[in-house]
């Protein structure tokens, strides 16, 4: 349909011609209200990147006095999170007089990073954010150079059937 057909339908029926894809051969327009678009669109684009950048990032948090028991378990969790391609902020926080020994802190980070390098990175180096906190960003290694996901290593073997036992039927 030729631009002035369009623009004099769309005219017709009260409403707007717009051009929804310029780089096409001919190019495609719609005959829309155009506030109502733009007004679907703008809403269409905040929910579509509220839902994106709610569930890429997940936070651990840790202190200097972590056991290490409670530490491997942080650093399972993390690698969980990892292995599902999110990235995982690890945050330390400070209280009290832990403040005065912040190197405490940065060897406790530095493990929990060496724990999970089989199945991310740190995208830069622990870093204090205020004087309480410390954090580092870890994001996942691609697919091909991660280490296999724990929790898909374990198989099931699949049941073994009772073994059958002739027995004696009494003849006499």
């Amino acid at each position: 349909m030729s631009l002035n057909e369009a623009l004099r339908l769309a005219q017709g029926k009260g409403l707007d011609l717009v051009e929804i894809a310029a780089t096409a051969t001919p190019p495609v327009c719609r005959i829309v209200n155009y506030g109502k678009f733009l007004y679907e669109e703008t809403k269409r684009s905040k929910d579509s990147h509220a839902h994106q950048s709610a569930s890429r990032m997940k936070e651990i948090q840790i202190s200097p006095a972590i056991d290490p028991h409670d530490l491997s378990v942080k650093r399972d969790q993390a690698i969980r999170f990892l292995c599902d391609d999110l990235k995982v902020r690890v945050k330390l926080r400070f209280k009290g007089r832990q403040k005065a020994h912040k190197e405490i802190g940065f060897e406790v980070v530095n493990q929990f990073v060496k724990g999970v390098t089989l199945y991310g990175q740190a995208d830069s180096l622990p870093k204090m954010l205020g004087d309480r906190d410390l954090n580092v960003v870890l994001s996942p290694l691609p697919r091909d150079k991660r280490a296999r996901n724990p929790r898909q290593t374990v198989t099931p073997e699949p049941p073994i059937a009772p073994a059958v036992i002739p027995t004696q039927t009494d003849s006499a």
